[in-house]
C-alpha cells in the first residue's frame, strides 16, 4: 500500500454513528457528503456507505462496546469515518477511541486548525491560526499501562524501582498507582516522516517537534532527538535544522548563521526547529502565525489540538482524522465528545465531522468534494447561516443540526 489509496467511482465506506449527539450530526454529515459528491461529478462517482456498530448501542445489542465485526470491516475496507463514542472515567471499559488506534495501527494523529471567518472566538486574531498537528498516536502513556495502588504489579514495579535504585524518587510509594510512557524511536520517526512528508507536499515552511524533553530526557527528549535525526537520514538535502543553525553560530558567529537560514527559506527549505511543550502554548496564543506544522507526542498533542482549536471556535469545528500512512489505514472523526445532555434535540453544531469528511476526501483524492464542502461552510458561516453555538447576533440565521447540514448540501 505505501499509503497511495486507490479509489474506485463507487467506494463503500463504513461509517460509526457514535454515542449521544452522533447519530444526528451523522446525519447532517452525510446529507452533505452525497450532495457534495453529486455536484463533484455528476452522479459518475457516489459512496456506498455501510453502518458499522460500536459504543453504547453496541454494547446494548451485541453485550460488546467493539464488536469483532466491526473490527474486521475496518480492516477490510481501509477508510471509514465516525462520530464520537462514550469513554467512562476512571472506570468501566477502555476508550474505544485509543483501542481503534492501537489495533489498526492508526500511528499519526492528524488535526488541522485552521479559522473560519465569523466564528466566534475567544482570541483578538484567530485568524492568525493555521496550524496541522501531527500527534503520535499509538505509544506514550495512552499505552494504558497501569498498576493501581495496593496491586501486584503495582509491588512488581516497586521492586524493579528498588533494584535499579529509583524508588527514592517515588514520594509516597505505599499509596501510589504507576503509568508506564514508552516512547520509541520507530514510532517517534514515522510520526515525524508523516509531518515532513505533508509538509513537504502542501508548501508548508516550517515543522516544530514540541517536547517536555528538558524534564523527561529519555523519552519526550528521544523524540525531539530522533525527530531530528530522522530528518537528517532522509530528508538532508531538504531542510534546515534549528541546530545546524547553532552550530554554525557557535563556529562563525551570528551574521553567518542568519545567512545560512535566509538562504535556506529562499530555496524552499523545510526548517525545522523544536520547542518545550510549555513554552509552545504560550508562542501558540501570542504568535501563532510563527508555526505552521507540528509533531508531537501523544499527550501533548492531546492537549495541544484542542487548545489550538478553542482558538479558532472550539473543538465543535475541529475535524481529524487518525492515518497509518504505510498501510493506508484511516479512521476520520468528530473530534469533540458525545454530550449525551443534547442527544435528541436536533440543535448541536456537526461542523467537525463535516469538515472530518473533507479530510477523508482529500486522502480518498477527490479534492473536488473537500473544496466544496470547505467553500460552502466558509460562506455559512461568513454570511452567519450557523447553529446556536455560533449565533453571536441577532442577525443570525439560527439553524438545528440537521438545518445546518441541508443548508450546506443546498448551497455546494
Amino acid at each position: 500500500m505505501n499509503g497511495i489509496v486507490k479509489t474506485s467511482d463507487h467506494p463503500t465506506i463504513p461509517f460509526i454513528e457514535g454515542d449521544g449527539i452522533g447519530p444526528e450530526i451523522w446525519h447532517a454529515a452525510q446529507i452533505v457528503f452525497d450532495a457534495a459528491v453529486k455536484k463533484a461529478y455528476q452522479g459518475t462517482r457516489k459512496v456506498e456507505w455501510i453502518p458499522l456498530m460500536a459504543g453504547e448501542a453496541a454494547f446494548e445489542q451485541t453485550g460488546q462496546w467493539l464488536p469483532d465485526e466491526t473490527l474486521q470491516a475496518l480492516r477490510d475496507n481501509l477508510v471509514a469515518i465516525k462520530g464520537p463514542l462514550t469513554t467512562p472515567i476512571g472506570q468501566g471499559h477502555r476508550s474505544i477511541n485509543v483501542t481503534l488506534r492501537q489495533k489498526l495501527d492508526l500511528y499519526a494523529c492528524f488535526r488541522p486548525v485552521t479559522y473560519y471567518p465569523g466564528t466566534p472566538s475567544p482570541v483578538t486574531h484567530p485568524e492568525r491560526v493555521n496550524i496541522d498537528v501531527f500527534r503520535e498516536n499509538t505509544e506514550d502513556i495512552y499505552a494504558g499501562i497501569e498498576a493501581d495502588i495496593g496491586s501486584n504489579e503495582a509491588d512488581e514495579i516497586k521492586k524493579l524501582l528498588a533494584t535499579q535504585g529509583q524508588l527514592e524518587k517515588v514520594r509516597f510509594p505505599d499509596t501510589a498507582a504507576f503509568a508506564v510512557k514508552p516512547v520509541s524511536s520507530e514510532g517517534s520517526k514515522r510520526l515525524v516522516k508523516a509531518a515532513l512528508e505533508y509538509a513537504l507536499a502542501n508548501d508548508r515552511h516550517t515543522l516544530t517537534l514540541v517536547h517536555k524533553g528538558n524534564i523527561m530526557k529519555k523519552t519526550e527528549g528521544g523524540f525531539k532527538k530522533w525527530g531530528y535525526e530522522l530528518a537528517q537520514e532522509e530528508y538532508a538535502d531538504q531542510i534546515f535544522t534549528m541546530p545546524e543553525y547553532d552550530k554554525i553560530k557557535s563556529a562563525e558567529g551570528n551574521e553567518a548563521a542568519d545567512k545560512a537560514l535566509n538562504e535556506a527559506k529562499r530555496n524552499g527549505k523545510i526548517i525545522i526547529n523544536d520547542v518545550i511543550t510549555d513554552n509552545f502554548f504560550q508562542q501558540a496564543l501570542l504568535f501563532p502565525e510563527h508555526f505552521e506544522v507540528v509533531a508531537t507526542m501523544n499527550l501533548n498533542g492531546d492537549y495541544i489540538s484542542d487548545a489550538l482549536a478553542a482558538q479558532v471556535g472550539g473543538i465543535g469545528i475541529a475535524p481529524g482524522g487518525n492515518i497509518n500512512y504505510q498501510t493506508g489505514h484511516a479512521i476520520f472523526e468528530a473530534t469533540h465528545g458525545t454530550a449525551p445532555q443534547f442527544a435528541g434535540q436536533n440543535k448541536l453544531n456537526p461542523t467537525s465531522i463535516i469538515l472530518s469528511g473533507t479530510m477523508m476526501f482529500d486522502y480518498l483524492g477527490w479534492p473536488e468534494v473537500a473544496n466544496l464542502i470547505r467553500s460552502s461552510i466558509r460562506n455559512a458561516i461568513e454570511n452567519k447561516h450557523v447553529t446556536e453555538d455560533f449565533a453571536t447576533s441577532s442577525e443570525a440565521d439560527v439553524l438545528s443540526t440537521s438545518g445546518f447540514g441541508e443548508y450546506i448540501a443546498e448551497h455546494l
